[in-house]
């Protein structure tokens, strides 16, 4: 008597049979990535989150020897408050880039600016690279540091909590990533009206790990005012990353699969410069899966458009982190 497959495996085995159906065929690129981000702007919900008034508050502006830091808050939504830091590098000369730093599961967006509150948090930023923010201003960037819906201030201190947010935006046709890709659109929208004095809008970069990883490729994807984007740690296939193992559920977008894999995703973003970050022991988005999808990205998307180089791979040698050194030479290789 055979034993019975557990439901999970029933799972795994349905989603290894489904097949994308929005990979791009004979069509022109421009045309493709229409219905792709329509599709996409879909599947996360993005028509069910509320434009206001951004209501920017600036909470205070400090100077230091390598930077002006300003902190502000805007509104994504009615009442809802998204927290931030501007930095912008002392001496830069004409107005630079703007990267936008995103931190995955973590305490917050304060490691971005390597200041440790909590056990772990100076791990994070250091050994991990994850000082995203200090690492923009060292070389010559603005920075702005964005707190995630669940992250940090906004719900995550000690530590993350998704999981109900992530639930409950399912029961009104909206998902907790959607949540965080509008908030990052509406950013560059603040960024547009109140920093333009200070920073080449027309430059907006976006980084992260992680969860920060996943939020750059989402709205990269969808949100064109994002002139070129670095997730590290985020890009794999579904059936060898989230449909493979425990992830948060913030991760998971109803049928995704159904009509995309992480290559298409990326080939949203085509032609604008994409930097793929992996680790070689990242048990979480194995690396073979990643090579894959980079490699489907390349030859199916980037290929076709105006600028085929405009894409990089950059392996880690270790596991789930940032690779700051071989990194930021890629990118700044297809950005200047």
């Amino acid at each position: 008597m055979s034993i019975p497959m557990m439901p999970i495996e029933t799972e795994r085995k349905a989603l290894r049979g489904t097949q994308p159906q929005m990979v791009i065929a004979d069509e022109n690129l421009l045309s493709w990535q229409a219905e792709a981000r329509k599709k996409l702007s879909e599947l996360l919900g993005m028509s069910r989150f509320t434009s206001c008034d951004a209501a920017v508050t600036v909470e205070y502006v400090t100077e230091t020897p390598e930077y002006t830091e300003t902190r502000f808050t805007f509104q994504s939504e009615p009442d809802c408050v998204v927290p931030c830091h501007f930095l912008a590098p002392r001496g830069a000369g004409a107005k630079p880039p703007v990267m936008i730093c995103l931190q995955g599961h973590s305490t917050g967006m304060h490691i971005s600016l390597n200041r440790p509150k909590f056990p772990g948090d100076a791990e994070d930023a250091d050994d991990g690279d994850r000082d995203y923010a200090l690492q923009a201003v060292k070389h010559g960037l603005c920075a702005v540091t964005l707190e995630q819906r669940c992250f940090g201030e906004r719900g995550g201190r000690p530590k993350p909590d998704c999981y109900l947010t992530a639930m409950t935006a399912l029961l009104s046709g909206r998902t907790l990533l959607g949540g965080r890709v509008w908030d990052i659109m509406r950013l560059v929208d603040v960024l547009e009206a109140c920093f333009a004095d200070v920073c080449d809008i027309s430059r907006v970069y976006c980084c992260g790990n992680s969860g920060g990883g996943t939020a750059t490729i989402y709205a990269a994807a969808l949100e064109t005012r994002i002139a070129a984007a670095m997730p590290s740690c985020a890009f794999c296939t579904y059936r060898d990353s989230i449909g493979a193992m425990y992830h948060c559920a913030c991760n998971y977008v109803p049928g995704i699969n159904l009509y995309f894999d992480m290559a298409e995703l990326a080939g949203m973003v085509a032609p604008r410069p994409l930097v793929i970050v992996n680790g070689k022991d990242d048990d979480i988005f194995p690396l073979p899966g990643a090579k894959h999808e980079f490699e489907r990205a390349r030859d199916l998307y980037y290929a076709r458009s105006a600028a085929p180089g405009n894409i990089a791979h950059v392996v880690g040698p270790e596991g789930h982190r940032f690779y700051a050194d071989p990194a930021w030479p890629v990118f700044f290789g297809l950005t200047k």
